[in-house]
């Protein structure tokens, strides 16, 4: 295990926008990282973070921040990792240019997802598949490396899957989500598009939500990875909440399993690989909840600083064989928390020279 003796220092892509905020608030005070350089769009480059940034965020713009001059979306910033919240269609273009120049880029952006050379990672579900990062560096000659988050819905499905995979095997998945507005960026939906209103369809989530469950699910032959090959039906839906998405899941298992054995695999879950002393890491990513009328968002979404996922009403499904709701903080463990804990796990497994 390496474990930094001095802060490494990092660079936000994308720093002015609402996850790039979060990423901003979260790095100010890291145990390992410094915000050595914030980058944004061109209109903003020059401009103090304070007067280029709209802050979003309940908690005050931290002060090391403040005075920081805005510098462009360039490989040129002084840092070994940046964490991007860029536009897939700018990170499309411009993370590979990080990597290329020997930055770590670990990205919120879901340009480079399902790419065969690029790692989409959740450390407690599939910390060994950073073992790509060998691939894309024979490929693609990179001396940096690109490392990406998974949706954020996809987050709060994928943990409860898996040690229920390791345990029963997964047969079929069905997966109803109902996403916050954070989900779609600030400023988002319209007032009148979503008070008193549930909008059945976001474009592209319901796809991203079944590929990137099977990817994280998967497992690793050599340096290819083959994807988890159970059936996932997914509907996404945006409501008028304003952080944490919820999602019902129903599962056909392998395996057989009481309820009371299925709760005990999601209460007792630690990571396959894990990996201790992380700053951002929590013992148990589950918890688990036995009131009748939990998780819910407003009160589980902040479990475990947001880190945790919450799962309650595990009962039996009469279609399927057990069904469950679980709450993901979208900003926090399926966003910015997410990243900086994939960058812990790089720095822990000695993937930054």
């Amino acid at each position: 295990m390496n474990y930094p003796n001095k802060k490494i220092n990092v660079a936000v892509l994308g720093a002015t926008g609402a996850v790039g905020q979060r990423f901003v608030q979260l790095l100010c005070d890291h145990p390992w990282f410094h915000i050595s350089a914030l980058a944004a769009s061109e209109r903003n480059v020059g401009k103090r973070y304070e007067e280029a940034c709209g802050w979003h965020l309940s908690d005050v713009m931290p002060e090391a921040v403040r005075e920081m001059i805005i510098q462009p979306v360039e490989p040129v910033l002084d840092a070994q990792i940046v964490f991007s919240a860029l536009p897939a269609q700018v990170a499309r273009e411009t993370e590979p240019l990080f990597a290329q120049a020997g930055y770590a880029v670990c990205s919120n952006s879901s340009a480079f997802r399902l790419d065969a050379d690029v790692p989409v990672i959740i450390p407690e579900v599939n910390a060994d598949h950073l073992v790509l990062l060998k691939r894309q560096k024979e490929q693609r000659g990179w001396e940096g490396l690109l490392v990406t988050s998974p949706n954020c819905t996809t987050t709060g499905i994928a943990i409860p899957l898996k040690p229920i995979d390791m345990a029963f095997g997964l047969k079929k998945v069905m997966a109803v989500s109902m996403q916050a507005v954070s989900g779609a960026g600030y400023p988002g939906l319209s007032y009148l598009d979503i008070q008193d209103n549930v909008i059945p369809f976001i474009k592209g989530e319901e796809e991203k939500i079944e590929r990137e469950s099977r990817a994280l699910l998967g497992r690793m032959a050599g340096k290819q990875r083959l994807d988890a090959d159970f059936t996932f039906s997914a509907q996404a839906n945006r409501v008028a909440v304003s952080e944490g998405h919820t999602i019902c899941l129903s599962l056909e298992l392998e395996e057989k399993a009481e309820i009371a054995a299925v709760q005990d695999v999601l209460r007792d879950f630690r990571a396959p690989i894990y990996r201790p002393n992380l700053p951002s890491m929590p013992l148990f990513p589950i918890i688990v909840r036995d009131e009748e009328d939990r998780p819910q968002p407003r009160k589980d979404r902040n479990a475990g600083q947001g880190m945790q996922v919450s799962v309650g009403r595990i009962r039996p499904c009469p279609l399927l064989d057990v069904r469950m709701v679980s709450v993901v903080h979208n900003t926090l463990r399926g966003a910015a928390s997410g990243a900086i804990l994939n960058a812990e796990l790089l720095v822990a497994e000695g993937y930054l020279s």
